[in-house]
C-alpha cells in the first residue's frame, strides 16, 4: 500500500510540476520545443538534484521510460488546454504550489528510506519539492522563488516538521503523507491570499 501510494504521488508530482513548466514557458512565449524542455526540467529538476545527492543512481526518472511520457503527455495536454485558460499566472501558481506539496513528502519519504535524520530528510524534501522551479525560473530569466521574500521553501520545512512531529505522536501513517502534503499546499496558498512574506533586511529604499 505504501510503495502504492508513493508511486501515485510521484505520478501526481510530475504532472502538477510538468504542467505549470508549461504554464511558466508560455508566459515568456517560447516556442513549443523550448516550452517541453522548461515542462521536462521542471518536473525532473528536483529529483534529479535529490538522487544525485543521496546516491539514488540512475536517477529514477532514467530508469522508466514512463516518467518522460507522463511528462510529454501532460505536457501537451497543457498546450491543447490553453485558450480555456483565463490566467496563466494563477494557473501556474495553483499547479506549482501541489507539486511542491507532492514532492516534498516525496522526498521526505526517500530520505526515510535511506536511514537519515529528520533534519537531513526535511531538507532533502525540500530540496525535491523547490529545485525543479528554481531552474525553470533560472532559465527563464526569474528571480526563483525560493529567493524572493515569498513563502516557498519554509513552507516545505514547516510540512516537514508537522510530519515527524505527527510521526513521533503515532499519527495513522495511512494520512500522515496526505495531510502534510495538503498542509504544504495550504501554507503555501495561504501565504500568498494573505500577503505572507519571510522579514525583509532591507528599508523603503532598498539599503541594507
Amino acid at each position: 500500500m505504501k510503495a502504492e501510494l508513493l508511486s501515485l504521488i510521484d505520478i501526481l508530482g510530475t504532472v502538477t510540476f510538468a504542467i505549470s513548466g508549461v504554464f511558466a514557458a508560455m508566459q515568456k512565449k517560447l516556442d513549443l520545443f523550448g516550452i517541453l524542455i522548461i515542462a521536462f526540467i521542471t518536473a525532473i529538476g528536483g529529483g534529479t538534484l535529490r538522487d544525485m545527492l543521496i546516491g539514488d543512481l540512475p536517477v529514477s526518472w532514467m530508469r522508466s521510460v514512463k516518467v518522460p511520457l507522463i511528462i510529454l503527455v501532460s505536457a501537451i495536454c497543457a498546450v491543447l488546454l490553453r485558450k480555456f485558460i483565463h490566467n496563466f499566472q494563477q494557473t501556474l501558481f495553483i499547479f506549482d504550489s501541489l507539486g511542491l506539496g507532492l514532492f516534498s513528502v516525496l522526498g521526505i519519504q526517500k530520505g526515510i528510506m535511506f536511514g537519515f535524520s529528520p533534519g537531513i530528510c526535511i531538507a532533502i524534501g525540500t530540496i525535491s519539492g523547490c529545485f525543479g522551479g528554481v531552474i525553470r525560473d533560472i532559465l527563464l530569466n526569474n528571480i526563483p522563488l525560493i529567493f524572493r521574500k515569498e513563502v516557498y521553501a519554509t513552507a516545505c520545512i514547516l510540512g516537514g516538521l508537522v510530519y515527524f512531529l505527527l510521526l513521533k505522536l503515532h499519527f495513522n501513517k495511512n494520512w500522515l503523507d496526505v495531510v502534510v502534503m495538503v498542509l504544504v499546499f495550504l501554507i503555501r496558498f495561504l501565504s500568498v491570499r494573505y500577503r505572507w512574506r519571510i522579514p525583509s533586511i532591507y528599508n523603503d529604499k532598498n539599503e541594507i
